[in-house]
């Protein structure tokens, strides 16, 4: 629960960055680089406009997680931001809150987006680092990227945010909900039946409709795959008060002004999450066991994963 212990005793906003449609495919060519300025146009858009005294006059913090997929599987990147509802004053003396039920200006958000990720795009175009392989060959020409880009300046770009919605007991469940997801969960899963694999999902073009989608399964794979990132490519990122550089001191400034301590995380952790913090290792009766690896059984199911103690070293029998 590392994120957890990073939370701040104040209500929590839940943000997110759509691009269109339009950029997916050059998303998967250049996953690394579209994703990394993704991160950085999504980043200085909030923490920009949060500090202009016309809005929050504050500067913040926020945790960014990368999601790339739709409901039903295709490329759609965008990323989730959780942020506190306030921030430091400019000058660290006082905490700031921002109004009861709003946070930043939608619009205001979604058009400096627009701006700084297609201003990255160009200067990346510029200094080659761009590809343009296959069926995007054509985007190659100046031409015709320029005016992919100027078309998208004319579009209005969806950001998404909510309301305030709670304190610490809230965003845990944010946390794992959103962190670790993966492009479809096998509770969506319904059956392989002759080549096809049935699955739920949600339609937000008709309202969030339930329905059940059929696929080939090479359809299937192929679609899953393209969610898997670059090797080493982190999804989950923190900027402003929490970035890793300067987030300890960020976080007792702020806890000092809103007169609160570190959060104790137990007590908001659920009874199977304590139980799975708690399992001490039967060997050394030290160390804490921790899963290493999960195996899937051709024979007669298990239910128990391979573990580790930090303590016991197993391929020697002792502590």
């Amino acid at each position: 629960m590392k994120q957890a212990s990073s939370l701040l005793p104040a209500p929590y906003v839940h943000v997110v960055f759509t691009v269109p449609e339009q950029l997916a495919p050059l998303a998967l060519r250049n996953q690394r680089l579209f994703y990394n300025l993704l991160f950085r146009a999504a980043s200085e858009t909030l923490l920009e406009i949060a500090a202009d005294p016309r809005h929050l006059g504050a500067r913040i913090g926020m945790l960014a997680v990368l999601h790339t997929w739709s409901q039903s599987l295709g490329l759609h990147p965008h990323l989730h931001c959780l942020v506190p509802s306030g921030g430091l004053a400019l000058d660290r003396s006082r905490w700031i809150a921002s109004r009861r039920n709003f946070f930043l200006p939608v619009r205001v958000l979604s058009r400096m987006f627009r701006g700084k990720l297609l201003a990255f795009l160009r200067q990346s175009y510029r200094h080659n680092q761009l590809c343009f392989s296959g069926a995007l060959a054509e985007l190659s020409q100046p031409c015709a990227f320029h005016s992919l880009l100027s078309a998208l300046r004319k579009k209005e770009w969806v950001v998404y945010s909510k309301p305030p919605f709670g304190g610490p007991e809230h965003v845990i469940k944010y946390l794992a909900r959103y962190t670790h997801r993966v492009a479809i969960s096998n509770g969506r899963l319904l059956g392989l039946d002759n080549g096809q694999v049935r699955f739920r999902w949600r339609d937000s073009r008709h309202n969030n409709r339930s329905s059940v989608m059929n696929l080939d399964a090479v359809e299937f794979i192929r679609r899953f795959l393209l969610h898997v990132l670059p090797a080493g490519f982190v999804k989950i990122r923190h900027f402003g008060l929490l970035a890793n550089r300067n987030r300890s001191q960020a976080l007792a400034l702020c806890r000092s002004h809103l007169h609160t301590v570190a959060p104790d995380i137990s007590s908001l952790l659920t009874e199977p999450q304590k139980s799975a913090l708690n399992r001490s290792c039967p060997q050394c009766k030290r160390g804490s066991l921790h899963v290493v690896a999960r195996q899937l059984s051709v024979g007669p199911a298990t239910s128990h994963s391979p573990l580790a103690c930090t303590q016991f070293d197993s391929s020697r029998g002792k502590p």
